[in-house]
Order: structure tokens, then sequence, then C-alpha cells
């Protein structure tokens, strides 16, 4: 004969969390090995820690510290802040956080702090259950964990957040140098993103700086929009029967790029001098480099692109 499972209400088990749950886990702590694959030991209730106290303090194999924080109810905001304030205070490398209920805000925080933090955060659900007319037993189940993957994912993130930091201070930068030289990009602000531009006074062809790790490009970037291949293209082209005059003029010769791949078409000139990773006392040299090459660009193309008719 096979039973059936049936829920029992956790408080119908332990009537008092505190006196009740906490001190029935403590005296069974290897229940949580079962749940989330981690050894856990030498657990101590009620540790203090300023006007807190922490459910449960232990460690893993390692001797590492863990605290333990039970809530038989539905995740609140109270006890996830008390989680991170024992995890801190205790100097601890794991935070379990036992709930009834847990709430997809909550669910939510945790993935987060497993990706922005060394530390390793465990949210786990507690059931009560009876199966036929057994004893009531606790279900654990692990609602979110560390893992490796989580890790990589939270390292990617900063390193996108450092770069757009970055990447913003340096246009921050340049854009200063730049308007103490010409009044092109005097209207600009700085972004995070990896080129900034301004219009030629021609719509849909625009001055632009592009900003790699270790270079920085500046473009005459033709877009007209929408269907708008056919114009960009004669627009390039016009451009490019003044080709030899427009070099000249600029003092280097450029990159004309028709663009296969996109509608717009391109007219740049590439400087391996340095970029966003560049050491922060060196990017005045990039400034001054790309800024001139910019003001000779504009001169020995805006009349040109004023003669554009469509």
């Amino acid at each position: 004969m096979i039973d059936r499972i049936t829920r029992v209400h956790l408080r119908d088990i332990w009537r008092h969390e505190a006196r009740d749950f906490t001190t029935w886990l403590q005296e069974n702590i290897d229940i949580l090995k079962d749940a989330i694959g981690l050894e856990v030991i030498n657990p101590e209730v009620e540790q203090s820690t300023g006007s807190f106290n922490v459910d449960i303090t232990a460690e893993d194999a390692s001797g590492n510290i863990i605290v333990i924080e039970n809530q038989l109810e539905k995740s609140d905001h109270d006890h996830l802040g008390k989680i991170i304030t024992y995890l801190t205070s205790f100097e601890a490398k794991v935070a379990i956080w036992i709930v009834s209920e847990p709430r997809q805000e909550h669910i939510n925080a945790i993935s987060w702090l497993n990706e922005s933090t060394e530390a390793d955060f465990y949210l786990i659900k507690v059931e009560g259950i009876r199966i036929g007319d057994s004893n009531p037993a606790p279900l654990l189940t692990m609602i979110v964990g560390p893992s490796e993957e989580a890790k990589t994912i939270g390292k990617t993130k900063q390193a996108k957040s450092d770069r757009h930091k970055l990447r913003y201070r340096f246009w921050d930068g340049l854009l200063e140098y730049a308007k103490s030289k010409h009044k092109l990009f005097s209207g600009i602000s700085p972004s995070d993103y990896n080129w900034i531009g301004t219009s030629s006074g021609f719509r849909g062809v625009n001055y632009t700086y592009w900003l790699k790790k270790d270079s920085v490009s500046i473009k005459i970037y033709i877009d007209r929009g929408k269907n708008g291949d056919d114009e960009n293209l004669q627009i390039f082209n016009k451009l490019v029967t003044r080709k030899d005059q427009i070099e000249e003029l600029f003092g280097e010769s450029l990159d004309w790029e028709q663009m296969e791949t996109s509608r717009s078409c391109v007219i740049k000139k590439d400087y391996e001098i340095g970029g966003w990773q560049t050491p922060e006392e060196r990017w005045k040299e990039i400034y001054e480099k790309v800024v001139d090459a910019m003001i000779r660009l504009e001169n020995a193309t805006k009349h040109e692109i004023r003669k554009i008719t469509i």
C-alpha cells in the first residue's frame, strides 16, 4: 500500500520558532547537508551581535563561520537585513535563511547577493509533511544557493559596471578638453557608451568618437535612418569624389568604408594609442591626439558636407 503525503502546519510541529524550531535544528543540524549539500557542524544558538541575536552560528568542514536565520513564516525585508547584518558582524562565509514561504523579491535578492559578493547565501523553504498516519517530518528544499556560474555572472557584471564607469570618466575628460579647443562637441554630455557624437549640421551625418579598451577612433558616421540606405550611399559617394582633397587637408589617409553588414557608411581614422583601459594619468595624451585629429577632420570635410544635396 502506498500512502499520500499531506501537509502539516509548521506551528503544529514547532509552536515557538526560537524555543522549538531553532532548538530542534541545532540538534538535527545534519539535515542541512541533505538539503544543500553542505556539511554544517558545531552549531550554537542565540549568539549575540550588538543588539541582535543570530538564531544559530555554526562552521563548515573548513572552519568557516556559518550564520543561520530561521523564519517560520513568509520571508520579509527585516529578516533579509538581519541575515546580512549577522554575516558581516561574525565575518561569516555562509548565510542560511530558512523560511516557510519565500517571496519572489527575496529570491531575487539572494540570487543577487550570490552574484555580487564572495559569501555564499542559501534560501531554504521548510515545510511540514506527514505520510499516512506517520509522525510529522520536515521537508527542506533549497530555493536559491551559490554556484560557480552565479559567481562568474557576478564578476562579469562587475567588470561591465567598471568598464562603464571608466568610459564615462574618459568621455568626461575628453569633452572637457575638447571644449577648450573647439565648439563642435560643446553641447555634448559624457555617457557610458562606447561612442559619443554630434551633428555635422546635415541630417544623418555625424562626427563621432569611438572608444575601445586600447584605441580611439574618429569617424564621420553616415546614417539617415530607416530606409535611408540609398541616401547614405549617395552622401558617401559624393564625399568619395573629394577623397584626395579631404585627405590632403586632414593630413593623413582615412579609411572609407561602405558597410556591407549595415546601412551606414563610415569615414574614419583609428588611433591605437590607448583607450579606457589605459592608466588615467595617460589619458590627456590621448585627448590631445584625437581632439586634434577631430578638429582636422571637421576642417577637411565641413565645406564638402555643406555642398551635398539629396
